[in-house]
């Protein structure tokens, strides 16, 4: 693809704001979406709420609302046309069909999950920090053309109100907690592990946590993405930064991993394997994928420096988790 002044600057708009649309020039091969995780203030329910677009190789395209109730593992994929999807690329601002998310808030209705009404975030959004040098969660790796998946954590933490219904029964978020996050690109990996939680004793303490397989010219690496949030301050462990996974197992039950920074700081993560509910997720001719997420698991942190001091350990609930696809080849690869 020729990049003209004008898609040149839409691409350095994009890269420096990742909670904007990606996909203004993009045609076909193409998809994006945007994940909202909500949580009551007694943890009982437990939402997540993906909108998003998808461009087939073809003229197939669609947009969609995917909803998972994290209490029942049930799931919703509603449909709607292309024409419907509407986002600015500077912003949080997401119009699908009747339902909207901005950095303020979102309004649903669902009609599929029988799910409707607005959530406020009651405080301003945590989003990853964005340097030009660095723009977000991605790193350096943002600014490379062409990569199969990209990456964007929107807010580790914020505050949540209001009430959302489904089949007419009043469910209120006042007081709860949300996280938001991003993927654009191609294609989902074919193998990854996901995790997020924010709910450790300290409020505002977060963790996002991903390994995945990354195709890389005519070969691929296992590149991974970790964001400590803690008493203000983002602990990183990414392959862009210099750490290193010195341990990486997976059971039935459990995934247990563990990390080391380029100066030394340890993190040891070990987290419950719970079943969940079924998400599509795109491959690159449709959104047909089949990806199981829990909202019920539990991850136990532990956060050293350098110097072996423990800066955290706690665990974490309410943790999202994902472990899906060629997990033989993602622990066998370096």
């Amino acid at each position: 693809m020729v990049l003209t002044p004008g898609r040149l600057a839409a691409r350095i708009r994009s890269t420096m704001h990742p909670q904007g649309f990606h996909g203004t020039h993009e045609r076909h091969g193409f998809f994006e979406g945007w994940y909202v995780k909500l949580v009551s203030a007694d943890r009982v329910h437990r939402w997540a709420i993906i909108p998003g677009v998808f461009l087939g190789l073809g003229d197939d395209a669609e947009a969609f609302v995917q909803v998972l109730d994290g209490t029942t593992g049930q799931s919703w994929y509603q449909r709607y046309d292309r024409s419907e999807f509407h986002a600015r690329d500077n912003a949080l601002d997401v119009t699908v069909g009747p339902n909207r998310f901005t950095a303020e808030g979102v309004t649903l209705d669902v009609t599929d999950a029988g799910l409707r009404g607005a959530v406020r975030f009651t405080d301003p959004l945590a989003p990853w920090p964005v340097r030009p040098w660095s723009p977000g969660s991605m790193g350096w790796y943002a600014w490379v053309p062409r990569m199969e998946c990209y990456h964007g954590v929107l807010s580790f933490d914020h505050g949540l109100a209001g009430v959302l219904e489904r089949d007419g029964e009043p469910v209120r978020f006042d007081g709860g907690r949300g996280y938001l996050e991003k993927d654009w690109g191609h294609a989902f990996p074919s193998g990854y592990v996901w995790m997020q939680t924010n709910h450790f004793a300290r409020p505002g303490t977060c963790l996002t946590a991903s390994i995945a397989l990354v195709p890389w010219l005519r070969g691929e690496f296992r590149g991974f993405i970790v964001g400590v949030r803690h008493a203000g301050e983002v602990h990183r462990f990414a392959t862009y930064t210099g750490a290193r996974t010195t341990s990486l197992r997976l059971d039935d039950d459990h995934v247990r991993w563990s990390l080391r920074s380029r100066r030394g700081a340890t993190l040891d993560l070990v987290a419950r394997r719970r079943r969940g509910g079924l998400l599509h997720a795109p491959v690159r001719t449709q959104m047909h994928r089949r990806v199981e997420e829990t909202l019920d698991g539990r991850v136990q942190v532990r956060l050293a420096d350098p110097a072996g001091r423990v800066l955290l350990s706690d665990t974490g609930h309410c943790a999202a988790l994902e472990v899906h696809g060629d997990l033989d080849r993602l622990l066998a690869t370096r």
